[in-house]
């Protein structure tokens, strides 16, 4: 099982501590660090200082501070970024990185923090046109060759004579992450386009029922699904005793009954068992979501608990 550490600095954070943080899961041995894409803190919109942080900014921030973990987001919405801007800027972090950057890529959900910029937000119908438009036009603009232009007439997006610069470091493209519930669209998008599904912030007894429309769409396309990477995200709160665990709960608001229900959470033995549980139902990858992003201690217990291989300083 591959584990990413996984973060919001929507809830107010500098960049020096996602920094700091990310540079901790590295040396401990975890596969990635990602970060959510939002500009609004979700519940106080008042509070939350610091404030935000641009996750493709950070991104490239952490491109340069660490040396093997791989980066991206879950998932950076259409709604905010331009598809062609947005694949010119993966591209360019993907070489800063060198190669080490995954794009997640969803329809966009977050009403309030479209108003509070002056953002379009469109219904629903719109969002998912806009979503599969474009995922053609960024990874059409990837694949493009070298020398040759991309042209691109949807409803909402026209590229006409693009050179399709720069292209990432990893080639044809950047693994691009789908993730989500849906039962029509998403798995078909997920099925032409995903080199990844992933499943947020739901058991492991419901795993399978959510990617199966997933599974069937690809069979449909006569995609083999095991080229698929499968993988969920679960908010984490793990401790060697009781007291650790109820700290850590109540630094992030949440009651430790609630976590152990809905989350990776309580003593080590607890968590093995249910990544274990998420193991057996398919689950390729786990997004640990570490919401207090002060709690360095968090990740040396879990990596402790999965033996995670640390890597020696570069």
């Amino acid at each position: 099982m591959d584990l990413r550490i996984f973060v919001e600095p929507q809830q107010g954070v500098s960049y020096e501590e996602i920094s700091s943080l990310a540079r901790r899961a590295e040396a401990l041995g975890f596969d990635g660090f990602f970060t959510s894409d939002h500009y609004l803190r979700m519940g106080d919109h008042v509070s939350g200082l610091p404030g935000p942080l641009d996750a493709w900014t950070t991104l490239a921030g952490l491109a340069r501070d660490t040396d093997a973990v791989r980066l991206g987001t879950l998932v950076s919405p259409v709604t905010l970024r331009h598809p062609a801007q947005l694949a010119i800027i993966a591209a360019q972090v993907d070489h800063m990185s060198g190669g080490r950057i995954d794009v997640g890529f969803g329809a966009g959900w977050f009403e309030a923090e479209h108003r509070a910029h002056g953002i379009d937000f469109p219904d629903t119908i719109e969002r998912f046109d806009r979503f599969a438009e474009g995922l053609a036009v960024m990874t059409g603009m990837w694949r493009t060759p070298e020398g040759e232009l991309f042209d691109f007439e949807g409803a909402h997006y026209v590229l006409s004579g693009s050179p399709a610069l720069p292209k990432p470091w990893q080639r044809p493209a950047p693994p691009v992450i789908i993730g989500g519930r849906g039962r029509r669209r998403t798995p078909a998008l997920a099925a032409q386009f995903a080199a990844e599904f992933n499943v947020p912030f739901a058991g492991p007894g419901e795993f399978a029922e959510i990617t199966m429309p997933v599974v069937e769409a690809c069979e449909a396309r006569e995609r083999d699904p095991e080229t698929v990477v499968w993988s969920a995200a679960q908010v984490v709160a793990v401790g060697t005793s009781e007291a650790d665990v109820a700290r850590r709960a109540e630094a992030i608001g949440r009651e430790p009954a609630e976590l152990r229900q809905n989350g990776v959470a309580g003593l080590i033995d607890e968590a093995l068992e249910r990544v274990a549980a998420f193991a057996e139902a398919g689950c390729d990858r786990l997004y640990l979501q570490v919401l207090d992003t002060k709690d360095h201690d968090q990740l040396a217990v879990l990596a402790e608990a999965f033996e995670l291989v640390a890597r020696p300083p570069s």
